[in-house]
């Protein structure tokens, strides 16, 4: 490993202490707040390892967290945000393999796609508006991440993807499965009713 790529490991390190930190979070606006800090450090660290792909969408990432924190000044619940970033996950695809004139072989075109899946999970999920569901769609955007980040050899990504799943199975039994057993748990009223 070049100099360059031990800066880029590294830096993809504190950027998987951000993502991991997002699940932990009890709101939905601390969670996007570190999703912002996460992202903006592996667009540096994808640049430095030539992963075009994944720093594009991680620069994305950090522009629909601001997008999403900012819900109500940016009107972020029009349906037009999302179609925004579709539209801007395809045309980086397609940038891909025309302006960085990345081969289209196919396992190219299947792996640069893996990264769009991730993303739109995502991007939906931050549309429904709770925690629950950020955690949710997180089980299918980690997963293509940690395909990605292995063809990209992102040490940083591979960790912080496959320790976003396990920080998310702990977000939700944390705060998920306790909210549930809140709602389920009988009150003083329907005790008296069933006595």
């Amino acid at each position: 490993m070049d100099t360059v790529e031990v800066i880029a490991q590294i830096i993809s390190i504190f950027a998987m202490a951000m993502n991991i930190l997002a699940y932990q979070q009890k709101t939905k606006m601390r969670i996007l707040f570190f999703q912002m800090l996460g992202p903006s450090l592996f667009f540096i660290s994808f640049l430095m390892l030539g992963g075009i792909i994944g720093a594009l969408m991680n620069l994305m990432a950090a522009l629909r967290a601001v997008v999403y924190m900012n819900e109500k000044r940016l009107k972020a619940d029009s349906i037009w945000w999302l179609y925004g970033f579709f539209a801007m996950y395809a045309l980086s695809y397609i940038s891909v393999f025309t302006l960085f004139n990345k081969e289209p072989t196919p396992t190219n075109i299947i792996i640069e796609f893996l990264p769009i899946i991730g993303m739109v999970a995502t991007s939906i999920s931050y549309r429904m508006g709770s925690a629950r569901m950020i955690r949710i769609l997180g089980l299918v955007n980690s997963p293509v991440w940690i395909i990605y980040n292995a063809f990209c050899f992102s040490i940083g990504g591979i960790l912080c993807d496959s320790f976003c799943i396990v920080s998310i199975i702990i977000g939700m039994i944390r705060h998920d499965q306790s909210q549930d057993n809140e709602k389920n748990k009988p009150t003083e009223d329907s005790e008296e009713q069933l006595a």
